[in-house]
């Protein structure tokens, strides 16, 4: 087993992902855990759903009380939500020498996955896209 983690390299929110089935908090850090096998093989691939909130920092009304949403204004935020699925296959790594899976979030609900040990932003990780990225007018 090793731990999922998701890096968002978007300005929205990653609100939650799964990995086979195993799901994880979108917002950062690592959750536990997803099956991998100790050494990789060709043809190693992982399902990966995941949920987009567009508009993160939406103004939403909230409840007379003060706490909470109020129900039909957080329904209409809700109704934005974008769900997305994707099969990528996942990189070779050496030896025995993975340290989890780490699924990037990418602009055009593109994703990249790696088990890299190295986090990112060392030169060493192999993946280079920068954070915060705006999506393009028109998506490949």
């Amino acid at each position: 087993g090793g731990t999922i983690q998701a890096v968002n390299h978007t300005v929205h929110a990653i609100n939650w992902f799964s990995v086979n089935g195993y799901r994880a908090h979108g917002g950062g850090g690592s959750s536990c855990c997803v099956v991998m096998p100790v050494q990789w093989r060709p043809g190693l691939k992982v399902d990966v759903e995941w949920e987009v909130d567009p508009e993160p920092f939406a103004k939403i009304q909230r409840k007379s009380s003060g706490f909470g949403f109020d129900d039909e204004a957080w329904a209409k935020h809700e109704a934005n939500f974008q769900h997305h699925s994707k099969t990528v296959e996942i990189p070779e790594w050496q030896g025995t020498e993975s340290c989890g899976l780490k699924v990037h979030f990418l602009v055009c609900n593109q994703i990249k996955v790696t088990t890299s040990c190295w986090g990112y932003g060392s030169p060493h990780n192999p993946i280079k896209e920068l954070r915060n990225m705006e999506e393009p007018s028109v998506c490949p």
